[in-house]
C-alpha cells in the first residue's frame, strides 16, 4: 500500500508541474507552486526531485503515461505497423496540442548535459516495453522482418521519433509535428516490413 501511495504523491508532483509548466511557464513555476498544486509538501517534493530542472526528465515518463492510455486501443488495429503509426501520431498530437516546445527543448537539452539517467534512453520505461512487445508480435506473424532483433528496430523506431521531435523544437514548431510524422513514419517502417 505504501508504494501506490508513494506512486500516487510522485504522480501528482509531476502532474502539477506539467501543468503549471503549461499554463504559467518553466520559468514562472516555482516549486512552491508545485506543492501547492499538487497538495503535497516541500518534503515530498524533495524526496522525489532534486529540484525543479529534475522533474524535465518526467515528460518523458508522461509520454509513457500516454503509451498506457492508448494501449487497450491497439487491439482494434489490424496490423503492428499499423499500430506504431497509430501510436506516434497519437503521441506527436498530443506533443503539438500540450506541451509546451520550449519545455520539450529543455528536455533535449538536459538529456545531453545531465549526469546520471537519461530518461529518454530508459529501456525500463513502458514506451520500450510496449515497443518491442508489438516488435516481437509482429516478427511472429511475419509482418515485420527478422534481418534485425527486436532490440535493434526498438532503437531504430526511438531514434526516428527523436530525431522528428528533435528537428520540431530545432525549427520552433513552424510545421505540424503531428502531420510530418504522418508522412516520414511509413517511409521508416516501410523498411521494416518482412
Amino acid at each position: 500500500m505504501i508504494r501506490k501511495n508513494n506512486r500516487n504523491t510522485k504522480g501528482r508532483i509531476v502532474s502539477a508541474a506539467w501543468k503549471l509548466f503549461y499554463d504559467k511557464g518553466y520559468d514562472a513555476t516555482t516549486v512552491e507552486d508545485i506543492v501547492w498544486e499538487s497538495g503535497t509538501s516541500k518534503g515530498s517534493f524533495y524526496h522525489y526531485f532534486e529540484s525543479k530542472d529534475a522533474l524535465l526528465s518526467s515528460l518523458s515518463y508522461l509520454f509513457d503515461n500516454k503509451y498506457m492510455e492508448l494501449e487497450p486501443e491497439l487491439a482494434n488495429k489490424s496490423s503492428v505497423l499499423g499500430s506504431l503509426l497509430f501510436l506516434n501520431e497519437q503521441l506527436f498530437g498530443m506533443i503539438e496540442d500540450s506541451v509546451d516546445i520550449s519545455l520539450l527543448s529543455r528536455l533535449f537539452s538536459t538529456q545531453l548535459t545531465i549526469k546520471g539517467e537519461q530518461s529518454l534512453l530508459d529501456r525500463d520505461r513502458f514506451y520500450y516495453k510496449l515497443i518491442k512487445k508489438l516488435v516481437l508480435s509482429g516478427q511472429e506473424a511475419g509482418e515485420i522482418t527478422t534481418a534485425m532483433t527486436a532490440k535493434e528496430i526498438v532503437k531504430y523506431y526511438a531514434i526516428c521519433e527523436r530525431a522528428l521531435m528533435y528537428d520540431w523544437c530545432l525549427c520552433k514548431g513552424d510545421y505540424s509535428l503531428r502531420e510530418y510524422g504522418k508522412r516520414t513514419m511509413p517511409m521508416f517502417l516501410e523498411k521494416l516490413k518482412a
